[in-house]
């Protein structure tokens, strides 16, 4: 069951808790500087780290889509109504405002249509048709 469950619902309840929680905390706040060997400062937000690992729960959200199963499917259809309540949640709820809840809405668009593509991609190559000679 836990594998139909979409992966970016991780990092949209990861960003409601810091949103609700505390209020007020700017995604753009320093959480650590890196020296460059060019002698600047690389600073590296909360944001950069969110969206890191938004991506990588991306990757893995493709990884399930390469399997041809009703599991998949389900997956599909949830993925959408994920990618659904965040939109709403974008548009009506003032925390949820921000680019970095715009990057995790284009992240999850994108796990949709990359999700139903493969997943056709993949049925295809399942029920190959042989052609007569």
């Amino acid at each position: 069951m836990i594998a139909t469950v979409p992966l970016l619902i991780i990092p949209l309840a990861i960003y409601n808790i810091l949103a609700f929680i505390t209020p007020g905390y700017a995604w753009a706040n320093v959480l650590f500087s890196v020296p460059m060997v060019s002698g600047v400062s690389w600073d590296v937000t909360l944001s950069d780290v969110f969206i890191v690992l938004s991506l990588a729960f991306l990757f893995f959200e493709i990884v399930k889509a390469t399997s041809a199963s009703t599991r998949s499917i389900v997956d599909h259809m949830l993925s959408t109504l994920v990618f659904v309540a965040a939109l709403v949640e974008f548009l009506l709820v003032a925390p949820a405002a921000t680019s970095t809840f715009a990057i995790l809405l284009a992240l999850m668009l994108l796990d949709i249509v990359a999700g139903y593509s493969i997943s056709i991609r993949v049925a295809r190559r399942d029920f190959a048709i042989e052609r007569p000679e």
